[in-house]
């Protein structure tokens, strides 16, 4: 495997963050800042996506950079919002995230309400009911990190997998466009329906991860040409890595560059210890950033997935699931 460079340009998503919204510090802040202004996911012209991919309008985000700037100086609002507990999922921050914005500009009509037949058949959930542009908008939004082990077999948006090979890229945007989008026509959603809905769609953010091979790859699955990406390799393979220092990302630090404190970060043989000690009894990938140091803070380059050795081949066995000719 070639190294990996803290400052390798295939990753531009991270520098274009920090220049535009270093000098935000709260990470919640800036987790927020980066649902509103990274790329989106997909391509929503690409035709496999039927035309019901959408993104933030610029109308939307009139303002965006001085609004955030002041909650940034006191997030206290933002945190009482958020209500972050130790269990929370990453797609649920994600989500009270964008509720918060949407909230402020009075778009949005509702959030997260569950659809029911009965008291134990529950047929879905509007994630956010808005009204923009003189129209009334159901949009299904996810959050998502896949990584990409094709193999060279093909092009099919199921050769994203989640870290832990629960789901696929295309198995998730399946659900939502045969399913999820489809919940308004529903005869149990109309009593949630102040009016009938006028366009449903789905936004989506999130980060794809590949192997270097596969970079030349990337616009074959519907995606959007300038969507945030990193890498992923094997443990055996840190050994090609290189940055001035390195931090494990948990779960809900996903989204946004990393901002950290040096004490926050450390050297790639605390790295290498870490990973050899975790993966001895688990197989969940772990996400890395490459940091650099400026003035004393640590800011990440780019990031990857680091997957036991035997990952490839796990990854291979879920795709056949949905390819079994693969």
């Amino acid at each position: 495997m070639p190294a990996v460079q803290a400052n390798k340009p295939d990753y531009p998503c991270q520098a274009q963050f920090h220049k535009r919204w270093g000098h935000l510090n709260d990470p919640h802040v800036r987790a927020l800042a980066w649902l509103l202004s990274a790329p989106d996911l997909l391509d929503p012209h690409a035709p496999q996506w039927q035309g019901k991919i959408a993104t933030l309008p610029d109308s939307m985000l009139d303002g965006l950079d001085a609004w955030l700037a002041t909650i940034d100086r006191d997030p206290a609002e933002l945190h009482l919002y958020l209500d972050v507990q130790p269990f929370t999922r990453l797609g649920r921050y994600a989500e009270k995230l964008m509720a918060f914005y949407l909230e402020h500009r009075r778009v949005l009509v509702a959030h997260g309400i569950q659809v029911q037949a009965g008291k134990n058949s529950t047929i879905g959930e509007f994630d956010f009911l808005l009204r923009s542009g003189g129209q009334f908008i159901h949009w299904e939004f996810a959050t998502k990190f896949y990584l990409l082990e094709s193999s060279g077999a093909g092009s099919d948006a199921d050769y994203f997998v989640g870290p832990n090979l629960a789901d696929t890229l295309g198995a998730k945007m399946h659900k939502i466009l045969d399913r999820q989008l489809l919940l308004s026509t529903h005869p149990a959603a109309q009593v949630h329906l102040p009016e009938p809905v006028n366009l449903a769609q789905a936004l989506v953010k999130g980060w794809l991860f590949y192997p270097d091979s596969a970079q030349q790859e990337m616009r074959a699955f519907g995606t959007s040409i300038a969507h945030c990406r990193g890498f992923w390799c094997s443990f055996s393979d840190t050994l090609y890595m290189h940055a001035e220092r390195y931090a494990i990302l948990p779960r809900l630090q996903w989204l946004a560059p990393a901002k950290l404190s040096l004490q926050q970060t450390m050297e790639r043989p605390a790295l290498q210890n870490f990973l050899a000690d975790y993966f001895v009894h688990d197989t969940m990938p772990v996400l890395v950033a490459l940091l650099e140091v400026k003035d004393g803070i640590a800011l990440e380059t780019s990031r990857g997935f680091i997957v036991p050795d035997d990952w490839r081949n796990r990854a291979g066995q879920r795709i056949k699931l949905a390819h079994p000719r693969a």
